[in-house]
């Protein structure tokens, strides 16, 4: 068991997950680096170690931030994309011991309560990490923060915002002293039978349950933290919907769509009492589903029906999920059964196993060939 907080930190959440009405977000920043809000991106996002073609070696801090920021290539077109995708922020300590050690306090983002502490740093490239649940009346949002070096929280407790329940540090595959941070997401949840997936479609072991970060498919935290702070009441479903589309999916109509059981604001429509044909599910690049529609056109398996158009390779693009170029695009074996994860498609046929992850710091054995984190 992990060493708790004293009470006082913990704190009863007056209204349940269950409340229909949407809450004021009441977010706060994780740790004491407050850089993101004075107009130092430098000093908040830890850097990447990056050798450049040329054989030269940078420190760039950009590659912290959420998006596609890591591995560089250069195409024959002469573009230059990175292709490597970082679902949250690396945030940098403030504090260190005479060790060199980070000591700094992470915080919850938001009143919540923990579901999940991953306390062996080996069964993950998210080293030891901690899930949140958050309800602002828009469905259940996951915030998870990684690379910690002490949890003093158990699943089951519930936190103001703010109050602190771990201290950075550098576990996972990847990191050292030197890069210490606390890699933090917001997510939605995508399925409650994962494991059934996992098991169907992943060839490494599921140390986490739900909790897997393949479950979890992320927001970009940054983007709500400068919405917040022009408006504490913004809603997180609006920021979700905003987000630039990438690509539509066909699914069949008897698929599960537990993900629009949780979030029903993703359909703009009243969900049909009977099952429609079909869906289709409008996709960000790394997979964040933004729109849910019923359609009349039936489909046997997923199918892409409409990619944004490009220069670059789709694979390269989005986290490859898709393959084609230009304005033609078919999934990809990853992208077929992430898919079927996010459409909840057990309920038809297991999705073909598939080896690899699109997740970038994806909960993996330890075993498996490291990434930089």
């Amino acid at each position: 068991m992990p060493a708790r907080l004293p009470r006082p930190a913990l704190i009863a959440l007056a209204l349940s997950f269950s409340t229909p009405a949407l809450h004021a977000l009441d977010l706060v920043l994780p740790t004491d680096n407050k850089a993101l809000f004075e107009g130092h991106p430098e000093e908040f996002y830890q850097f990447v170690d990056r050798t450049l073609p040329s054989g030269e070696k940078t420190t760039p801090w950009e590659a912290g931030q959420f998006g596609f920021v890591r591995n560089e290539a250069h195409l024959t077109n002469g573009e230059t994309i990175f292709t490597r995708f970082h679902e949250g922020l690396d945030i940098k300590p403030m504090h260190r011991d005479a060790k060199d050690e980070p000591t700094d306090e992470v915080r919850s983002i938001a009143a919540g309560e923990v579901v999940y502490a991953s306390l062996i740093a080996g069964h993950s490239n998210y080293g030891k990490y901690v899930v949140i649940r958050h309800d602002w009346g828009e469905g259940p949002f996951c915030s998870l923060y990684a690379h910690l070096s002490e949890i003093k929280c158990a699943v089951g407790d519930k936190l103001a915002a703010g109050a602190p329940f771990a201290i950075m540090g550098h576990t996972g595959d990847g990191l050292d002293r030197r890069r210490s941070h606390v890699h933090v997401e917001l997510d939605l949840f995508l399925s409650s039978r994962f494991g059934e997936w996992h098991d169907g479609t992943a060839s490494s072991p599921n140390f986490h349950g739900n909790y897997n970060g393949m479950n979890l498919v992320g927001v970009n935290l940054a983007t709500v933290y400068q919405a917040h702070a022009k408006d504490p009441n913004v809603s997180p479903a609006a920021l979700v919907k905003s987000a630039e589309p990438y690509f539509r999916v066909a699914v069949p109509g008897l698929a599960e769509m537990e993900i629009l059981k949780s979030y029903p604001w993703l359909c703009a429509t009243p969900i049909p009492a009977v099952p429609p044909q079909s869906w289709q599910v409008t996709f960000t690049a790394w997979g964040l589903p933004i729109k849910i529609e019923p359609a009349n056109e039936p489909v046997a398996e997923p199918q892409v029906v409409w990619v944004k158009p490009s220069t670059s390779p789709h694979f390269s693009l989005s986290r490859h999920l898709l393959n084609g170029l230009g304005s033609t695009a078919k999934l990809s074996g990853d992208g077929e059964a992430y898919v079927r994860l996010t459409c909840g498609m057990e309920n038809i046929r297991k999705a073909k196993p598939v080896v690899s992850s699109t997740k970038d710091n994806a909960p993996a054995p330890a075993k498996r060939k490291k990434r930089k984190a």
